[in-house]
C-alpha cells in the first residue's frame, strides 16, 4: 500500500467526502482565474488606452500561461507531496493576481496574465489526486465529481467576473480573486491529507518520462486520442456559433452567450457519468458517450435552423464530450497510480491540442462551406474517434495495475 493511501486510512466517509468537496471546490474556483478578462476585456481596453486586439493579446497570454503549466509543473504532482505543491501554486497564484490588479501598464498586465495561468493548474493536480485518493470502485464518480466542479468554475467565471467588473471595476475582481486564493490554501492546509509520492526523479528525467508513458501505455495513447477528438468536436461548434446565429437566425452575441448556460448539462451530468463508468467499463461508456455527441451533430445538421434544434444538439453534444472526457480520465488514472499527474498532463495538453484544431477546422470549414461545412468537420471528429474506438483493441494492463476497462 502506497504512502498516499495510507494517510486516508481510517478517515470515514464524511470525512472522504469532504476531502473529495474541496477538491472541487478547489477545481472550479481555480481555474475560474483563466476566464476572469475575458468579459472586462473592453473596460481594460478603454482603461489602457489601447486596442481590442492588444488587450486580446493579454487574454491570450493567460491560456498560453496555463498550457505551459500543464506541461512543466503538474509533473510535479508525481515527485513532490502533492499538498504542499498546491499550497505553493495557490500562493503563487495570489501574487499574480494582485500584481494583474496593480498592473500599471499593458506590458505588465500581460506579464501577469501569463504567471496568473502558469499558477492555475491545480485543477490538474486536483483530478489525479481525487483518483489517488479514492478506492477503485468509486474512481470514477471522484473524477467526474471534480470534472463537474472546474466545469462550473468556467461557467460562472465569465458571469461573476463581467457582473463585479461593471459595479465594482475590473481590478476588484482580481483582487477578490486573490482573497479568494489564500481561503483556499488555509482550507487545503487544514483539511486536506498529506500525499507523499511514490518515485523520486531528477525534473529533466521527470519530463523525459511524459513520453515515455506515452509510448509505454497504449491505454494512455488511445485515452488521449479520443479524447483530442472529442475536444476537437466541441470547439469545431462552439468556435462558429456566434457567427452561425448572427447570419442565420439574427440573433447576437448575447445569445451566443446564454448557450454556455446550457453547458451547465455536462457539469451535472459529470459525476453521474463517472459512476457509469465505475460500474461499467470505462472504454465501452467512452465509445457510447462519443454516439451521443454524434447524435448532437445529427441534431445540428437535421435542425440546426430552428433554435430547439440548436438547444437539443447542445445538450446532446456537451453530454457526450463530457462523459467521454471523464470515462477517458477514469481509464486514465487506472493506470500506474505512481504516475498519475504526468498521465493526467500527457491526457491535457493532448486534449487542448485537439481543440486547437478544432477551432481552426471549425472557422475554416465556416467561412468555406457555411454550416453545412461546420457539421460536417464537427462529425468528422466523432466520426474519427467511434472509428479509432471500434476497431482499437484494449490494452491487457499489467498485473500491478490490472482494472476493468
Amino acid at each position: 500500500m502506497n504512502r498516499s493511501t495510507d494517510a486516508i486510512d481510517g478517515r470515514s466517509p464524511a470525512a472522504r467526502g469532504s476531502t473529495l468537496a474541496l477538491l472541487t471546490l478547489t477545481a472550479g474556483a481555480t481555474v475560474a482565474n483563466i476566464y476572469l478578462l475575458q468579459p472586462l476585456l473592453a473596460i481594460v481596453a478603454r482603461e489602457f488606452r489601447t486596442t481590442a486586439r492588444a488587450v486580446g493579446l493579454v487574454s491570450m497570454l493567460t491560456q498560453v500561461g496555463y498550457g505551459s503549466g500543464m506541461f512543466f509543473l503538474v509533473p510535479l504532482g508525481d515527485v513532490l507531496e502533492r499538498r504542499r505543491l498546491m499550497l505553493l501554486l495557490l500562493g503563487a497564484a495570489t501574487l499574480a493576481l494582485l500584481v494583474t490588479a496593480a498592473a500599471p501598464t499593458l506590458a505588465l498586465l500581460g506579464l501577469a496574465s501569463l504567471a496568473v495561468g502558469a499558477a492555475s493548474v491545480v485543477p490538474q493536480l486536483a483530478v489525479p489526486l481525487a483518483a489517488h485518493l479514492a478506492p477503485p470502485e468509486a474512481r470514477g464518480k471522484a473524477v467526474g465529481t471534480v470534472m463537474g466542479g472546474l466545469l462550473v468554475g468556467i461557467l460562472l467565471a465569465r458571469t461573476v467576473s463581467g457582473f463585479l467588473g461593471v459595479h465594482l471595476g475590473w481590478r476588484a475582481v482580481y483582487v477578490i480573486a486573490a482573497g479568494l486564493m489564500l481561503a483556499l490554501a488555509a482550507a487545503l492546509r487544514s483539511l486536506l491529507p498529506r500525499s507523499e509520492p511514490d518515485e523520486a526523479l531528477p525534473y529533466p528525467a521527470l519530463l523525459r518520462s511524459l513520453f515515455t508513458l506515452l509510448r509505454e501505455e497504449p491505454t494512455l495513447r488511445e485515452a488521449a486520442l479520443l479524447g483530442a477528438l472529442g475536444f476537437g468536436a466541441f470547439s469545431v461548434f462552439w468556435s462558429t456559433l456566434a457567427f452561425f446565429l448572427e447570419a442565420r437566425l439574427g440573433l447576437g452575441a448575447d445569445v451566443a452567450g446564454l448557450f454556455g448556460v446550457l453547458g451547465a448539462a455536462g457539469a451535472l451530468a459529470a459525476p453521474v457519468l463517472g459512476r457509469l463508468a465505475d460500474r461499467t467499463s470505462p472504454r465501452a461508456n467512452a465509445g457510447l458517450m462519443l454516439a451521443v455527441a454524434l447524435a448532437g451533430y445529427g441534431a445540428f445538421a437535421a435542425f440546426g435552423q430552428h433554435l430547439a434544434g440548436l438547444v437539443a444538439g447542445v445538450l446532446l453534444l456537451d453530454v457526450g464530450v463530457q462523459g467521454s472526457h471523464v470515462s477517458n480520465l477514469a481509464r486514465v488514472h487506472a493506470r500506474r497510480p505512481e504516475a498519475r499527474s504526468r498521465m493526467n498532463t500527457v491526457y491535457m495538453v493532448s486534449y487542448f491540442v485537439g481543440g486547437a484544431l478544432g477551432t481552426a477546422l471549425g472557422t475554416w470549414a465556416w467561412t468555406s462551406f457555411g454550416w453545412g461545412g461546420v457539421c460536417a468537420a464537427g462529425a468528422g471528429f466523432v466520426v474519427a474517434a467511434l472509428a479509432r474506438w471500434a476497431f482499437g483493441a484494449p490494452s491487457t494492463p499489467r498485473a500491478a495495475h490490472a482494472r476493468r476497462e
